[in-house]
């Protein structure tokens, strides 16, 4: 079973958090904006151009070698990775570790997206027989081998990858008029310190917030709750809370006039980078009308938290066999999935260097 228990080692003191910079948090809602204007305002080069772009071939992403039961299920969904990079610094999308990772699924037939937060510290392969946290596969070979680490370690046959940086959420957020979310007791103290934080490095002045249900919360004050980490469940709360502001978002966006999404994409396409080319981001345009959200979860399903090999604290899958069985079950209502010979291996090096 899943332990729900830190494993970050010796917490940093909350007088300390106010100084931190902001992290960067990945946003699904940049390639809902997207797709939600492309065909009424026939999504223009000018604003491709705003974007940064990292080309990545399709035919030279690594995929391991899947069951034909696998590739048919895999084809009716498209996948994309969806990175939040920490680099303390704005518009660099070549490395950095990806401290936010969500694996994204839209369904051909019914529209239908599904999340998956693959937790940042997961012990994986990111490389060629290099165990490691997941988020250095960006650090060490950017969006590619970020890519080709969740392929190779999930049997996924993703190739397209989004990476937002986290500066632009604060002004998106306000640009689509705040979103309701609920805060807990234990919330609202960090979050409060977040909110002056952030007023800090952002120049706003939003006010402090208090517990409640169905809470109307501005930019500054959506984000300081995704930043959340120390409440119980810490880092796996966390990309929860992640995904329900990115969930909010997207509600919020469908009930915006063009005029407001067109304000927001100007915000936020110079804080993108992505391997989509324009043809890719006008086909996925062509099943708008049908996107909804669905559920979203967080990966690993079963979990333990420990030391590895001097490394320091890891999620540990226990094990990777099972929990990418659980995920393709998710993902892609596969219920007939069979983990690859790759995946299998992997999940015994596992075993061994944890005892999980």
């Amino acid at each position: 079973m899943a332990r729900d228990r830190h494993y970050d080692g010796d917490e940093v003191r909350r007088g300390r958090r106010k100084k931190r910079q902001k992290r960067k948090l990945i946003l699904l809602i940049v390639l809902v904006l997207l797709v939600l204007i492309m065909i009424p305002l026939a999504f223009s080069w000018s604003k491709y151009e705003k974007m940064g772009k990292i080309a990545i071939k399709d035919k030279d992403v690594k995929i391991n070698n899947l069951e034909p039961e696998t590739k048919k299920a895999l084809e009716g969904y498209e996948s994309i990775a969806l990175f939040g990079l920490d680099n303390r610094s704005t518009g660099n999308f070549e490395s950095g570790n990806s401290d936010t990772i969500i694996v994204v699924s839209i369904s051909k037939e019914t529209g239908e997206i599904k999340m998956a937060s693959v937790y940042r510290d997961t012990y994986l392969d990111i490389d060629e027989n290099n165990f490691r946290k997941a988020n250095a596969a960006y650090a060490n070979g950017g969006p590619k081998q970020a890519i080709e680490m969740l392929n190779k370690n999930l049997d996924l046959d993703i190739t397209d990858y989004v990476s937002v940086d986290f500066s632009s959420l604060v002004d998106a957020i306000d640009l689509l008029g705040g979103i309701e979310i609920d805060i807990e007791e234990d919330e609202v103290g960090y979050m409060n310190d977040y909110i002056t934080a952030t007023n800090e490095i952002t120049g706003h002045s939003s006010g402090q917030v208090s517990a409640g249900q169905g809470v109307h919360v501005d930019g500054v004050q959506a984000t300081s709750y995704a930043r959340i980490r120390y409440t119980e469940g810490w880092d796996y709360k966390r990309t929860e809370r992640q995904r329900t502001v990115i969930m909010k978002m997207f509600e919020k966006a469908k009930q915006c006039d063009l005029l407001t999404l067109n304000k927001i994409l100007d915000e936020m396409l110079p804080q993108i980078s992505t391997s989509l080319s324009p043809t890719e981001l006008l086909g996925l345009a062509t099943g708008a009308g049908k996107y909804h959200m669905g559920e979203n979860t967080g990966f690993p399903f079963d979990k333990e938290s420990g030391s590895v090999g001097g490394q320091g604290d890891m999620v540990i899958p226990v094990d990777l066999e099972n929990n990418v069985v659980q995920l393709h079950q998710f993902l892609y209502t596969n219920e007939t999935y069979t983990p690859s010979q790759t995946v299998k291996d992997l999940s015994a090096t596992i075993r061994a260097n944890t005892g999980y």
